[in-house]
């Protein structure tokens, strides 16, 4: 999925061992389709070389203010009117309070003072020595430049360069990436709490098998992320499943359903819109072994018997806060048949002004899908597409439905 086709990103690299991830990150934007145009600083040119950064980005790589390739003579001018976005990776500590100054002594530093504020959004991935990062002057420029409007898209933390460890590494460029792409994601859901479960829960009979199923959380986990990208704080609660949890986003696990319940009901009490995204368990076994049970030899499966779930959805759709319309519910329905049929009754049945339904059990693990949305006016078809992009989609469904009780910001 081209996630950044037809922009313009002008990608700054200033001095630091980060600039090898720089190379990386270039890789990566023109992977998702962004035409980048790379301008390098004096000290960046000493780490990573321009004929690097332009056979990566396939565009002549940008180093001095008096480049004659520019009719005008105007570098900074030109390229800073032509860029949707400005991303400054590696940052270094010098180079951020030159930003702070106002310094336009160079060409990358000139551009960004050169910049339209109102139009070309800028971003910076700082990188430094973990003292560097801590210090209250590298603090203070942090904050102004918050305070200038410029994005700040944080530090990792771990070894460096120098042999320390601690804060102040770039991120990696897959993080940097994500963030760009959901930078500039439209923001519907500023100022919402969204809570989310995804995956399957898993029931045990002994200490090595228990009752699950087929759903791999990955639909769930889209969803959160499409939140999160829209501005909303996501809690995401997720049953055993191997995906990484989506950037910015706070995950609880939870292994079995009534675990899954009670996350729900504690994250609920805080949210303004719970998706219940997750295939949970109707049944469980009403007691589990404390051993592992063995086969007796008379060919006999074991007597299981089973006690219901409680009903996550169900019970929160139908709880005070929704009756009130301070927590707006969503269904999934995940069905091997009569699709619209058996959404419908779900949603009546739960009590949901929306559900999603999908066709199972093929979608489970793949990482498209095509869902029906499902309220009281009718049905509406989502086509086949990536599951972040159905998920986005949905987000922006979800945010145009939301009643005007959820629209105040929690402080």
């Amino acid at each position: 999925m081209n996630e950044l086709a037809g922009l313009r990103i002008l990608l700054g690299l200033t001095g630091g061992i980060a600039c090898y991830k720089a190379a990386e990150l270039c890789r990566g934007l023109v992977k998702q389709g962004a035409s980048v145009q790379v301008v390098m600083t004096e000290a960046a040119a000493q780490f990573i070389t321009p004929v690097t950064m332009q056979a990566l980005s396939t565009r002549p790589v940008y180093t001095s203010q008096w480049d004659a390739r520019e009719p005008n003579n105007m570098p900074h001018i030109n390229l800073s009117r032509e860029a949707d976005a400005i991303l400054i990776a590696p940052c270094s500590a010098d180079f951020m309070a030159r930003l702070v100054q106002g310094r336009a002594d160079d060409l990358l530093s000139l551009l960004c003072l050169a910049r339209p504020i109102d139009r070309v959004p800028l971003l910076i991935a700082p990188a430094m020595n973990r003292e560097m990062w801590a210090h209250p002057a590298t603090q203070r420029n942090m904050a102004q430049l918050a305070h200038d409007g410029a994005t700040l898209l944080g530090v990792g933390t771990g070894e460096q360069a120098c042999g320390e460890t601690g804060d102040g590494r770039m991120l990696e460029p897959e993080e940097l990436l994500e963030d760009l792409i959901a930078f500039l994601q439209p923001k519907r859901l500023v100022g919402r709490r969204v809570l989310v479960n995804a995956g399957p829960t898993f029931e045990p009979i002994d200490p090595v098998r228990g009752l699950t199923n087929l759903s791999s959380g990955k639909m769930g986990f889209a969803i959160a992320r499409a939140a999160r990208e829209a501005g909303a704080q996501v809690t995401l609660v997720a049953g055993p499943v191997a995906l990484p949890t989506p950037r910015g986003v706070q995950r609880l696990d939870v292994r079995t359903a009534f675990e899954m319940f009670e996350a729900c009901q504690a994250a609920a009490a805080a949210s303004d819109v719970f998706i219940a995204a997750a295939a949970v368990a109707d049944w469980r076994p009403l007691q589990a072994s404390g051993h592992k049970i063995k086969k007796d030899g008379s060919g006999r499966p074991p007597a299981l018997q089973f006690t219901e779930n409680p009903d996550i959805l169900a019970t929160l759709a139908q709880g005070e806060r929704a009756r009130s319309g301070a927590l707006f519910c969503v269904g999934f329905a995940a069905e091997s048949h009569d699709l619209a049929a058996h959404a419908q009754a779900k949603r009546a049945r739960k009590g949901v002004p929306l559900l999603v339904g999908n066709i199972g059990p093929q979608t489970f693990g793949q990482d498209d899908n095509q869902l029906l949305l499902v309220d009281e006016h009718g049905t509406h078809e989502l086509p086949r597409a990536s599951k972040l992009a159905l998920s986005r989609q949905l987000v922006a469904e979800i945010a145009r439905r939301l009643p005007p009780a959820t629209l105040q910001a929690h402080p």
